[in-house]
């Protein structure tokens, strides 16, 4: 199994690093070129979603992504990835890739100083520690929609076929169940 991360800006070595604690390979996508190679996975990580967006576009990886989902290749977004991930952003300089119906509430806990952490429920994996840095949530999920964990009755975690998605930061913590899951819905 090889999963690329996609490395235009953000916690992209953090992602790497979880996935070789899990003996997993992984490799940085920065160019377009680094997609010639499918992927079996393809993690999109926090950053500035509205600048990744338009790497994605300037750097023409946009199309190529979109290709490789819809040849089934599972994705998971954290934070901007999550933004990037929805249906519909909230802001019309950031152009989702539309992976996922939901709407994403970009800076919804507010500046830098609105940052925190909690243990809150994941999925079946019991409590598992949350960062939020400049986190979005989930305001709006369509039909289809799995919600995975919710804080302060917010939608912070959400599934639809092969894409997941999360508005904290498992990268940033010890825990690897995030990552697991993710693994998990490549190998099934």
């Amino acid at each position: 199994m090889k999963i690329g991360v996609l490395a235009l800006q953000g916690a992209f070595e953090e992602h790497i690093k979880k996935l070789h604690e899990l003996g997993v390979e992984a490799y940085e996508i920065r160019q377009l070129r680094d997609l010639n190679e499918r992927p079996d996975g393809l993690i999109i990580p926090g950053g500035e979603s509205t600048v990744m967006s338009k790497l994605l576009d300037d750097l023409g990886m946009r199309s190529k992504v979109l290709e490789y989902t819809t040849d089934g290749v599972p994705v998971f977004g954290t934070c901007a990835g999550l933004i990037l991930m929805s249906k519909e952003t909230g802001d019309p300089r950031c152009t989702g890739l539309g992976l996922i119906d939901c709407t994403a509430k970009r800076n919804a806990y507010g500046r830098q100083l609105g940052s925190f952490d909690t243990v809150e429920e994941f999925g079946n994996f019991g409590k598992i520690p949350m960062l939020f840095i400049r986190a979005p949530y989930i305001s709006r999920a369509g039909d289809g929609v799995d919600v995975l964990a919710t804080v302060n009755k917010k939608i912070v975690a959400a599934r639809q076929g092969n894409f997941l998605v999360t508005a904290f930061h498992p990268e940033l913590t010890d825990d690897l169940s995030v990552h697991k899951y993710f693994i998990d819905m490549i190998k099934a």
